[in-house]
């Protein structure tokens, strides 16, 4: 039998060798390709990995900015409550004083201004944060990644975090006033001559109201350049214009403080940015709108209007004297700058073009390319 075998390999024996080394060659491609399979498997399952844990990451930033917008609405109500005090005029009224009608008529620009000093600050502050919390978000994913992998440097330690993230004061400082004084110029242009006695329909608010915003919005669009004017024009509220105090220094800043620099460099940047700007516009659109839909309570027909005229479902069926509107305006700040979720920061909150930004800045920033920058 033995010699029957060999006999036949030695006639066949090219053959044999081909078929041997065929095999052969098959045994190990096909090693090598479960070696690279495995390969493949493993970077997939470190990928969907590294994917759950980004987006676990992003939710749970997504949850600060929405907890840090609320816990900062009260102080920026006080903020506007302290600028513009109208409760004091109130309380003067009240003592039914001999020059009433120049209270009332104060009490009629500082209730309009405080108001929508407050749409815009509370919209202004939602879109701001979420930038800056989704940039530092970023560093944050991005430095624990790092040092999880070979312990280097973060690049955006406690310090750096908290410097950076009080530039927030800006807004309710500066930058506050810097609006407070813009906005109330446009309601005494709007509003200066327009009798307390003169009736407004919901209709006729809305329009005032566009009225004061194209003021406001469009302000300092002269002295912008063509190539600027997709740029937010509100921007400068939120971050002044002039650089950094940091930056301004010849020496002596320290590693932390670059850090922080090109944050706020970074953060300057997003701000100016067109998609930012149209961002800021849905927010105000929204907010205008649930600051229309807040009053419109107050503009219900009574049951004898709508005797007298039937159906009555027009926006501008029912008309109010302005002395009555005022207080209506004024009491709105409670309802936009509420740390309670109202409708009007609920709606800001949840807005898709908010999130897809925030989504998009994130992004961005928690790349590993950005590791390279």
């Amino acid at each position: 039998m033995f010699l029957a075998v060999w006999g036949f390999l030695k006639r066949h024996r090219k053959k044999c060798f081909f078929l041997g080394a065929f095999l052969g060659g098959v045994y190990v491609l096909g090693k090598y390709g479960q070696k690279k399979l495995k390969e493949i498997q493993e970077r997939e399952a470190a990928e969907y990995i590294a994917q759950a844990r980004r987006q676990y990451h992003f939710e749970s930033n997504q949850r600060t900015c929405n907890m840090t917008v609320l816990s900062m609405l009260p102080t920026l109500r006080d903020a506007l409550m302290y600028q513009l005090n109208s409760e004091s005029l109130t309380s003067l009224l009240k003592n039914k004083p001999s020059n009433k009608l120049e209270i009332w008529e104060d009490l009629k620009i500082i209730s309009f201004t405080r108001s929508i000093v407050a749409v815009y600050s509370t919209c202004m502050l939602v879109v701001l944060l979420r930038v800056q919390l989704n940039i530092i978000g970023g560093y944050i994913y991005l430095d624990n990644a790092a040092v999880c992998k070979n312990g280097t440097t973060l690049l955006a330690p406690p310090e750096v975090q908290q410097q950076y993230l009080s530039s927030i004061q800006h807004l309710l400082g500066d930058g506050l006033v810097e609006l407070i004084t813009v906005v109330k110029k446009a309601v005494q242009n709007i509003f200066g001559s327009i009798s307390l006695k003169h009736t407004l329909s919901l209709l006729d608010l809305d329009q005032k109201l566009r009225d004061i915003r194209t003021v406001i919005e469009q302000s300092r669009e002269t002295a912008t350049c063509e190539e600027s004017r997709s740029q937010s024009l509100l921007c400068h509220y939120m971050m002044p214009d002039e650089e950094n105090p940091l930056a301004t220094q010849a020496y002596g800043l320290s590693e932390k403080d670059v850090a922080t620099i090109k944050l706020l460099n970074e953060t300057r940047d997003m701000l100016e940015s067109p998609d930012f700007n149209r961002v800021l516009s849905s927010c105000l659109n929204r907010g205008f709108s649930r600051l229309l839909d807040n009053m419109a309570e107050f503009f219900r027909p009574t049951e004898q209007d709508i005797g007298d005229n039937g159906s009555m479902s027009s926006l501008s069926s029912v008309s109010l004297p302005l002395a009555k509107i005022i207080p209506i305006i004024n009491g709105q700040i409670h309802s936009v700058c509420s740390e309670t979720p109202s409708h009007f920061v609920q709606d800001l909150l949840t807005m898709e073009q908010v999130k897809d930004f925030a989504a998009n800045v994130y992004e961005a920033f928690s790349t590993p390319q950005q590791l390279e920058k």
